[in-house]
């Protein structure tokens, strides 16, 4: 096993510890076979799950529930919000708002068959979703302790499941020793905000003077609209070198002032508004982790660009009045890599993914 080495890496400072071939080996075998199976444990009797592509007899999924069932199911598909659709297992994200917009379109569903009708919604799928409606409570009380236990591990401090779940947008903030960068994004994961600014002086001299820093980071969060959550990046650099002090100070000076100026009604109510997660956490929800150095995720940020303009249902949306001014500056950033801009885009769907929509 190598040393520790410190590297500068799109002007952010970064451990990085060489790994052996064996450690390297189980990270990778790690990362492969780290993701949980999303079959539930509990299924109403005689249901039996099958290949997502097979064709199915005709009225296959009336069969397999009672009359009241049915009834039960159908109407939650008929009258809940996209909000209420989203508290059960399975239908999170684009589910429940493809849900809505079909209901919209063509009318109640007059049976469980006539889901599969809904994009994204197949035989497998719809038996999973009904499922999921007519027990909603035994999987989550198994999972509650075990998931609060999950949440402690990448997210600090401890915020109520209920405050998590209910998010309607967050901004996600990464900064650096030169630059800060932030992305604005609502519960569909669509980016309503997304900028960078590297203009401030911050690290320039030594005096480390605490209204130089007021200064400039009132200024910058003066551009930012409002969100229900403001999610920090945390690094976990420590301090093994005399040289990296510097750095770490900076580093908590600025999330001392954003945790300040941010948490604006923390006296009022004692409710935290800002969050910090953990870097590490984000890196290992891309799979962007080799040993304990985390890699760049500019070519993901690239992918999720061009999946907003080619994909029906792509896992991040950009507005088509933005698309063009968000891949101009991507594109700016080719010669230099901004990971800041790249990691806060990445932080915001890693914590809607991991904190909000995960049951």
């Amino acid at each position: 096993m190598c040393g520790p080495t410190l590297f500068m890496a799109g002007e952010r400072w970064r451990y990085f510890l060489a790994p052996s071939r064996s450690s390297l080996f189980r990270v990778l075998h790690n990362s492969c076979c780290r993701k949980k199976s999303t079959t539930p444990k509990k299924i109403t009797p005689n249901v039996t799950f099958c290949d997502e592509n097979a064709k199915e007899p005709e009225n296959a999924l009336d069969k397999l529930f009672s009359s009241e069932q049915q009834a039960s199911i159908l109407h939650v598909l008929n009258t809940a919000s996209t909000k209420e659709l989203e508290a059960f297992r399975f239908l999170r994200g684009r589910r429940s708002i493809n849900i809505v917009k079909h209901r919209e379109n063509f009318g109640p569903f007059q049976n469980l068959e006539s889901l599969m009708n809904v994009h994204l919604f197949k035989y497998k799928s719809t038996v999973e979703v009904c499922n999921s409606i007519l027990h909603p409570e035994t999987r989550g009380e198994k999972r509650k302790l075990p998931e609060n236990r999950f949440l402690r591990k990448f997210l600090k401090p401890d915020i109520e499941r209920e405050r998590l779940k209910a998010v309607n947008s967050i901004i996600s903030i990464v900064f650096g020793t030169r630059r800060i960068a932030w992305a604005h994004l609502d519960r569909k994961l669509t980016v309503l905000d997304w900028q960078q600014s590297d203009r401030w002086s911050l690290m320039k001299g030594t005096s480390y003077s605490s209204s130089v820093y007021l200064e400039e980071i009132s200024s910058i969060i003066s551009k930012m609209p409002k969100a229900d959550f403001y999610v920090l990046e945390k690094t976990g650099l420590s301090i093994q070198n005399s040289s990296l002090f510097p750095i770490l100070l900076h580093f908590h000076i600025m999330e001392a002032m954003l945790y300040a100026l941010l948490n604006k009604t923390f006296a009022q109510d004692g409710q935290h508004q800002v969050l910090s997660m953990n870097r590490n956490a984000v890196g290992k929800h891309f799979e962007l982790m080799v040993g304990d150095s985390r890699t760049s995720g500019k070519e993901l940020v690239k992918q999720f660009l061009s999946d907003s303009v080619l994909k029906a249902d792509p896992r991040v949306f950009f507005p088509s009045d933005k698309i063009v001014h968000y891949r101009q500056m991507f594109l700016s950033t080719e010669l230099q890599r901004v990971e800041e801009l790249y990691d806060s885009l990445l932080q915001a769907v890693a914590f809607y993914e991991l904190a909000v929509f995960e049951p």
